[in-house]
C-alpha cells in the first residue's frame, strides 16, 4: 500500500508539472505575440504622425533596448527567486505597455510602451525557457530536454509571428485599429497571469548569502567556444527578425504600394511561422547538419530579400522571409540546445539570459544601422549595404562554428 500511495503521488506530481508545462507555453506564446503585435501598425503611426523610417527604427529599438537592459539586470534572477516570481511581473509589465499604447499613442508614449514591453520580455524569455525545461523534466523523468527545447523555441518564435497576424486582421477589419488590438492582448495577458499562479515552482533550493549582481554568463571554460558560436547564431538570426518586424511593413506599404494591414501581418507571420515549423522539422537532426542547413537558408533568404526590395517584388520578399525564417528557426533552436547543454542546472537561467541578450542586441543594432543608412542613401543601395553587412556576419559565424566543432571533436578524441 505505501508503494501504491507513493506511485499515485508521483503520477499526480507528473500530471501537475505536465499541465504547468503547457500553461507556461501558452503564457510565453501570448506575451511574445504581444511583443511583436505593433509591427503592422507602424504604417498607421507613420500616416498619423509623419514618422520617418529612422523614427520607426527608434521605436523598435526602444523595445530591444528594454529587453537588453532587463536581461542584463534581471534576466537571471529567477535562478534565485523562482520562475513564477519573475514570470508574473513580466506579464504585468506587458499589460502596462498595452495600456500605454491605448492612452498615449504619440511618439514619447510609443517609445515608453515599447521600452516597458521590452523590460517584461527580457525577464520572461530565459525564465520561461528554463521553467519549461524543468517542468518537462519533472513530468517526463529521463525523457531528455529535446521536446522542451522544440516547444519553448516554437512558443517564443511562433508567438512573435502570431502577434502581427492577429493585429493585422484586427487593424483591417475591427473598429479603432490603434486601440482594439491592445484591448485583445491585454485580456489575453491577464488571463495568462491568472493561469501562471497554478503552475508548480521548479526552483525550490534557496542559495544562502546570495548577493545580487548584473548578468554574467557562467559556462565551463571548455565550453566557451561553443557558447560563443551559439551567441553569434542568435545575433544573426534575430537581426533578420528585426528587419521583418520593423521596416519590412513600411517597405510593403511604401515601396510596393500595398496598403493592407493584413498583408503586413501575414508577411511577419510567414517569417516566424516558417521559423517555428522548421524548428520542429529539424528537431532530430544532428547539430552539424542543423548548423550547415540553417546558415545556408539564412544566406539564401537574405539574398532573396535584397533582390525583392531592389526589384519591388512581394513574392520574392515572401520567399526570402520563408527561407530566412526557416534558417533562424533551426539555428536558434541549435543555439538554445547548446546553451542548455553546456550550462550547469543552477546557472541555466543565466546562460539562457546571456544568449537572449546577444539575440536582442542583434535584433536592434543592424536595423538601426539600416535606418540610419536610409536617411542619406536610396532604398536599393541601403538594402544592398545592409545585406553585405549581414552576409559578412554570417560568414564570421560560420567560421567560428567550424573552429568550435573542430576543437570539440579533437578534445573528444583526446
Amino acid at each position: 500500500m505505501p508503494a501504491l500511495h507513493a506511485n499515485t503521488q508521483q503520477q499526480a506530481h507528473q500530471r501537475r508539472h505536465g499541465r504547468g508545462f503547457w500553461i507556461v507555453t501558452f503564457v510565453f506564446m501570448i506575451t511574445m505575440a504581444f511583443a511583436a503585435a505593433p509591427a503592422p501598425l507602424y504604417v498607421l503611426y507613420q500616416q498619423r504622425s509623419g514618422f520617418s523610417a529612422l523614427t520607426i527604427t527608434f521605436i523598435f529599438a526602444a523595445y530591444a533596448v528594454g529587453v537588453v537592459v532587463s536581461l542584463f539586470l534581471a534576466g537571471h534572477i529567477s535562478d534565485r527567486f523562482g520562475r513564477r516570481r519573475v514570470i508574473a511581473p513580466a506579464i504585468l509589465l506587458n499589460v502596462v505597455a498595452a495600456l500605454l499604447f491605448m492612452v498615449w499613442p504619440d511618439l514619447p508614449g510609443l517609445l515608453l510602451a515599447r521600452f516597458i514591453s521590452g523590460l517584461g520580455i527580457g525577464m520572461l524569455t530565459a525564465t520561461a525557457t528554463a521553467h519549461m525545461t524543468e517542468l518537462h523534466s519533472a513530468a517526463h523523468p529521463g525523457a531528455g530536454s529535446r521536446r522542451a527545447e522544440v516547444v519553448s523555441t516554437a512558443a517564443n518564435i511562433g508567438g512573435l509571428g502570431l502577434g502581427p497576424l492577429i493585429t493585422g486582421f484586427l487593424a483591417e477589419y475591427a473598429p479603432l485599429p490603434l486601440y482594439t488590438p491592445y484591448v485583445v492582448f491585454a485580456f489575453l495577458l491577464l488571463s495568462g497571469l491568472l493561469l501562471i499562479v497554478t503552475v508548480p515552482e521548479t526552483v525550490n533550493k534557496v542559495e544562502e548569502n546570495w548577493v545580487y549582481r548584473p548578468q554574467r554568463v557562467v559556462v565551463p571554460p571548455a565550453a566557451r567556444g561553443q557558447y560563443a558560436g551559439a551567441a553569434m547564431m542568435a545575433f544573426v538570426g534575430f537581426a533578420m527578425f528585426g528587419f521583418f518586424t520593423s521596416l519590412a511593413p513600411s517597405f510593403v506599404s511604401g515601396q510596393l504600394g500595398i496598403k493592407s494591414h493584413v498583408a503586413a501581418g501575414v508577411l511577419a507571420f510567414v517569417v516566424f511561422a516558417a521559423s517555428a515549423a522548421f524548428q520542429m522539422f529539424s528537431a532530430h537532426w544532428a547539430r552539424t547538419m542543423q548548423l550547415v542547413v540553417g546558415l545556408s537558408l539564412l544566406v539564401a533568404g537574405l539574398i532573396l530579400v535584397i533582390v525583392s526590395i531592389t526589384d519591388s517584388s512581394l513574392p520574392l520578399l515572401i520567399a526570402g522571409g520563408l527561407f530566412a525564417g526557416s534558417g533562424v528557426g533551426v539555428t536558434f533552436k541549435s543555439a538554445i540546445g547548446t546553451a542548455i547543454a553546456v550550462s550547469a542546472p543552477e546557472a541555466r537561467g543565466e546562460a539562457l539570459a546571456g544568449l537572449f541578450l546577444f539575440a536582442y542586441i542583434g535584433m536592434a543594432l543592424p536595423v538601426v544601422l539600416l535606418g540610419l543608412i536610409l536617411q542619406s542613401t536610396p532604398l536599393a543601395t541601403a538594402v544592398i549595404e545592409f545585406g553585405v553587412f549581414m552576409l559578412a556576419l554570417i560568414a564570421v559565424t560560420a567560421v567560428t562554428l567550424a573552429r568550435t566543432q573542430r576543437s570539440t571533436h579533437e578534445n573528444t578524441n583526446d
